[in-house]
């Protein structure tokens, strides 16, 4: 059975802040907007059970934020389609086309904006234990492990929300951070640091789990005596950056030595109509609002340059 074929004005690759944001944006410019989503709308945001730094709210969940974000792009004509993973790209100058299972789209602009996903801990045992007590999303699993002690391994902002988040369920939280130092926010590292609950191992490094159908224990190793041990717990969170999700773009785009899109001002590739926005570019800070400033960018761009395109074709 052919599948059917869409050409939306701008197709929006990804839902979380920097998509919506995009097709806000781009809704807003009156122009046909498709965007498409792997899972469910909200990205990373999902992931955060408190956001308190994102302007306009003193504090909101990451499903909330992202419901709002999803219902204005939505009521502004947007059409956004979860559970739609893209199959296959092939990005040109004159020609972009993304498959899906379901259809083919052939977008005049395109703004990819697929975010990046956690990057798995280095354990001998990590594929062992995936989903049997290491898991990567502290809001979708952390409950599993009510009135367990609970391991967080990570010293940035992910890690220290997970830890403070964790503490609704467990009956102990271990941050092994393998510094003496976080590289957090100052306000959720105090909070950390007097949470009752929470314990930092500083200095220590997680080189494996153990256990028989289920995560019981964590060996550790002091990265300034060498010393190892065992301590017991029941789930590990690892948060020690992300991965960019460019795998169906590494074909025709230019990337840096670790994957990222590299951009010009404007967000543009280096395929002409082809515009990138949020944690899957190259850049230093990868927060919501700066996410959000992406897409910002990239949809008003991405309007500008079929703007250029249709001035030509009336000349």
């Amino acid at each position: 059975m052919e599948k059917p074929l869409y050409e939306p004005e701008i197709l929006i690759l990804g839902g979380g802040s920097a998509g919506l944001t995009a097709a806000i944006y781009a809704a807003r410019a009156r122009r046909s907007v498709m965007l498409l989503e792997t899972l469910v709308v909200g990205g990373q945001m999902r992931d955060t059970q408190t956001i308190e730094n994102y302007p306009g709210f003193a504090s909101i969940t990451g499903d909330e934020l992202a419901g709002h974000m999803a219902e204005q792009a939505k009521g502004l004509g947007a059409q956004i389609l979860s559970f739609s993973p893209i199959r296959a790209a092939s990005l040109t100058d004159d020609l972009k086309v993304v498959e899906t299972k379901k259809a083919i789209y052939k977008p005049k602009a395109l703004i990819i904006a697929t975010g990046a996903s956690p990057k798995r801990l280095p354990l001998p045992s990590e594929e062992l234990f995936y989903g049997k007590g290491i898991h990567y999303c502290v809001t979708c699993d952390g409950v599993l492990y009510e009135n367990n002690v609970i391991g967080v391994v990570g010293g940035g902002d992910s890690a220290l929300d997970a830890a403070l988040f964790l503490t609704n369920f467990a009956s102990k939280v271990i941050i092994v951070r393998r510094h003496n130092y976080f590289k957090g926010a100052a306000s959720t590292l105090e909070e950390v640091t007097n949470h009752p609950k929470i314990e930092v191992m500083y200095n220590w490094d997680m080189i494996d789990v153990a256990g028989d159908d289920m995560v019981t224990s964590a060996l550790i190793k002091n990265t300034i005596t060498g010393e190892e041990k065992s301590i017991d717990l029941a789930a590990v969170f690892p948060y020690i950056g992300t991965k960019p999700k460019v795998d169906l773009f590494k074909a025709d785009l230019a990337l840096n030595a670790f994957d990222y899109i590299l951009t010009d001002e404007k967000l543009e590739s280096n395929v002409k109509g082809v515009f990138v926005a949020g944690d899957v570019r190259e850049k230093d800070v990868r927060q919501i609002t700066t996410a959000v400033g992406d897409g910002t960018i990239a949809a008003l761009n991405a309007d500008r340059y079929l703007k250029q395109r249709e001035a030509a074709a009336t000349k």
